[in-house]
């Protein structure tokens, strides 16, 4: 009987090889929605397509898409006017699971930058109860940049 082999070629550790797949499904993602038709009526339907195509995928455990229409302007005039997808659009939120392995990524225009980032958010391995976040999340900071105590339990 031939031996099983492993998906990956090159020798990852689990935590690469789920690294490497969010950024594979943020950009892929990315890639094959911009240019798609979009207003305020079709934004969440939208959305809710995206979501439900990616979380097919192996190894999501979670995905959730915002598009905000008012952003970018529109093509065309007049009856021919409307908005297609653009990257300052489009927000992202991923998470990937492997066993007790847990990668959270996301996708979101950086106007700093003039960019649509992808990064990683946190791995965390629920076996060993590490958390590992790779970049703080504004919304648990303060002004002063230290860490606001979490509310509740």
């Amino acid at each position: 009987m031939p031996r099983a082999r492993s998906i990956h070629r090159a020798h990852l550790t689990r935590r690469e090889a789920l690294l490497f797949e969010a950024g594979i499904k943020l950009g892929g993602l990315f890639h094959q929605y911009l240019g798609t038709p979009v207003d305020r009526r079709t934004a969440r339907s939208l959305a809710l397509a995206i979501e439900e195509a990616v979380g097919l995928q192996p190894y999501v455990r979670s995905v959730r898409v915002r598009i905000d229409p008012e952003r970018g302007r529109p093509a065309g005039r007049g009856r021919f006017a409307y908005r297609y997808l653009v990257a300052e659009m489009i927000h992202v939120r991923l998470e990937l699971a492997d066993g007790d392995l847990l990668v959270a990524a996301r996708l979101e225009w950086r106007p700093d930058l003039a960019y649509p980032l992808m990064s990683v958010d946190r791995v965390r391995d629920t076996r060993a109860r590490r958390l590992t976040h790779v970049r703080r999340s504004a919304s648990t900071l303060g002004r002063s940049g230290r860490r606001r105590p979490r509310s509740g339990g």
